[in-house]
């Protein structure tokens, strides 16, 4: 049985359409907008400062000085050693197989620089194809 509780609920009443008229319910004179002034009138763009010349807002924002403004910042992601010990003796150690292992997402693996840091020696010969510091290389022959 259909009652009123379980018809769905649709809403059929439009928001009132400012300044077309007194007949509208929202309209006429001022229409809700104030009684003077630029914002009565029309839209003011959203960067607009009067007649100053918009140099003034560019000179305000904080740039990023020097020859490499314009370059994508690349981010650094830290590998330690001790999370290589999820490989086996003698594997090729590089992005694509950090990637498989879990250890690096795919995202950071196309955007960012990867680098492995000593933190723990490790007993397995790995055969490194990323940048690594010298104790980790060191450690690694040895």
């Amino acid at each position: 049985m259909v009652t009123l509780a379980t018809l769905p609920r649709t809403n059929t009443k439009t928001s009132k359409r400012l300044g077309r008229g007194y007949g509208s319910g929202k309209g006429g004179h001022t229409a809700s907008r104030g009684q003077k002034g630029q914002k009565t009138r029309d839209t003011v763009k959203l960067l607009f400062e009067g007649t100053k010349s918009n140099k003034d807002f560019f000179r305000r924002t904080p740039w990023l000085r020097g020859k490499n403004r314009l370059k994508p910042q690349v981010k650094e992601v830290v590998i330690k050693l001790s999370a290589l010990d999820v490989f086996k003796d003698g594997d090729v150690v590089d992005v694509p197989a950090l990637v498989k292992a879990g250890l690096l997402t795919q995202t950071d693996a196309q955007r960012s620089r990867v680098k492995v840091l000593m933190d723990k020696k490790l007993d397995k010969k790995l055969d490194l194809q990323i940048p690594a510091s010298k104790a980790v290389l060191a450690s690694l022959k040895g």
